[in-house]
């Protein structure tokens, strides 16, 4: 930790919010003279490069100032009256939830920049595509920053419009349809979600996270808690995506960019299990506990679905699309963090939000991988990949290969890397769940989330036998390009966090846990 005055992160992290929304402004506008580059296209992706890493130096800046040994106290906050007549205010702020999550933000978004500089898209003009990829940053930070439920609904919704058109006009094959689908899910579960935010607003006279939080549902009824825990979790349902909610994502994930899908899958699932952890268990204790069995119900479900369907999709004549398969999988290992938060222990709120780091490290990885892996070979067919030709990255690009197994190892949750620590908390969590769960359901989803980690595995294992494995290239076959430098430079990232995760979890469990246990007991301050 550094000594910052409060000032200075006060300015960081309302900088860190505006600063995309500027990015996207200024990316639309001619590029100044002397910062064209060999071509106008050049200038305005080295912008949205240059952007994002100033905001994820901020990020880092914000993380070296914040007080480690409070983690439980928002920090760098900002309070102003914005809207008098609801009470709604511009409140900013961090603790040690919310933190992890901001700088993961910043980060995949910079690598995403930064691989789109080397390897632009596909699509029509970059202008758009840059100022599109701000616009998401900006809401997505600002849904971990902001502490006034009205703002945060503003902040969850204005990630759609850019996802939508990132897929619509930049995706491959049905990528309208899949957009749509995206929007039409994302949108009807958001509606509901409103409707319970004001009505926790209205009943409670505030809008203000923390006073809400603080109140732990004292000014509430348990019948309006309960009303508003289902409103809520609907909306955020759709965003982790928890089954049977889910059929948007893999849908969305095949037809997206490379860089869509990393941040879908590494950042976009985040905010819904993120309004689980600050909405829904402070602020409606009583209703949780209500319908904590039935979340966990459903989580074990998508485990076990996420992992049965990734298991079809990878046998031999499935014609499996590789990034579908990837996303079949988030619905499991998003699973794993419904399944983590519904124990309503510390441990296993910690477990999920571990989890949720995890993922977005390793999940991005694994689409950066699989994005590559189809840029060589112009599909992510798995029966194409292993068929005659065979992929056999092993032999052909070695350093491809190696990075995919271990992307692979680590989302099945081996010991000693990030995927581990998530799931085996969410586990334990499940066999002690908190005070008035019936303990007897919570082993039974237990059990299945131990049957669905056998199942990752197995997946995982044969995906890895049927790309990375294989002969010797066939006479005639062209030479396969290996790892490229600019994507050694957008992946090392994303691998070293991972192993540190998972040999140091008290990096991120030292952040999470002391914020965690006075958010369950009530309050944030």
């Amino acid at each position: 930790m550094i000594d910052i005055s409060e000032s200075v992160m006060q300015f960081l992290l309302a900088f860190i919010v505006a600063a995309p929304l500027l990015g996207a402004v200024a990316a639309l506008l001619p590029a100044p003279p002397g910062l064209k580059g060999t071509s106008p296209e050049q200038a305005v992706l080295r912008h949205g490069a240059t952007v994002t890493g100033v905001i994820l130096l901020a990020a880092l800046v914000l993380t070296a100032g914040f007080d480690h040994d409070s983690p439980s106290t928002m920090q760098a906050t900002t309070d102003i009256s914005w809207i008098r007549a609801l009470d709604v205010r511009i409140h900013l702020g961090v603790d040690g939830i919310s933190l992890p999550l901001l700088v993961l933000t910043a980060l995949l978004t910079f690598l995403c920049a930064l691989y789109s500089y080397f390897k632009p898209p596909t699509g029509p003009s970059p202008k758009a595509f840059v100022a599109l990829l701000l616009v998401l940053e900006a809401g997505t930070l600002a849904t971990f920053a902001v502490l006034d439920l009205v703002l945060f609904f503003l902040a969850f919704e204005m990630v759609l419009v850019p996802m939508y058109f990132l897929i619509a006009r930049w995706g491959g094959e049905g990528r309208r349809a899949a957009a749509g689908k995206f929007i039409l899910y994302t949108l009807l579960g958001s509606v509901v979600m409103l409707l319970g935010l004001l009505l926790i607003g209205i009943k409670a006279g505030t809008f203000d996270m923390v006073a809400l939080a603080t109140d732990n549902g004292r000014g509430l009824t348990t019948s309006v808690q309960v009303i508003a825990v289902l409103a809520i979790g609907l909306g955020l349902a759709v965003k982790t995506p928890m089954w049977p909610l889910h059929s948007w994502l893999p849908d969305a994930h095949t037809a997206a960019p490379t860089v869509g899908s990393v941040l879908l899958a590494g950042v976009l699932l985040k905010m819904g299990t993120y309004g689980f952890v600050r909405i829904a268990l402070p602020i409606t204790p009583d209703g949780m506990h209500t319908l904590a069995p039935y979340l966990a119900a459903f989580a074990a479900a998508g485990i076990v679905y996420g992992s049965l369907a990734c298991l079809s999709l990878a046998r031999p004549g499935a014609k499996g699309d590789l990034k579908r398969l990837i996303a079949y999988s988030s619905v499991g290992h998003m699973g794993f963090v419904l399944l983590g938060i519904a124990t309503l222990t510390p441990t296993g709120v910690n477990g999920a939000l571990f989890a949720n780091i995890a993922h977005g490290l390793i999940t991005g990885l694994l689409f950066f991988l699989v994005g590559a892996v189809k840029d060589r070979y112009g599909t992510a067919d798995l029966d194409t990949l292993a068929g005659a030709t065979g992929a056999a990255l092993y032999g052909r690009a070695p350093r491809l290969g190696a990075l995919l197994a271990f992307a692979a190892v680590a989302s099945l949750g081996l010991p000693g890397l990030a995927g581990f620590w998530g799931e085996m908390l969410a586990l334990f969590a499940a066999f002690d769940p908190a005070e008035g769960l019936s303990r007897p359901a919570y082993l039974v989803f237990m059990a299945l989330g131990g049957f669905g980690t056998l199942l990752t595995a197995a997946y995982l294992l044969i995906v890895v036998r049927r790309v990375c494995m294989g002969g010797p290239r066939p006479a005639g076959e062209p030479e396969l390009a290996d790892v490229q430098p600019y994507e050694l430079a957008a992946w090392t990232p994303l691998v070293a966090l991972t192993v540190l995760a998972g040999l140091w979890p008290a990096v991120l469990l030292g952040l999470t846990d002391p914020a965690v246990q006075q958010l369950l007991a009530g309050g944030t301050q």
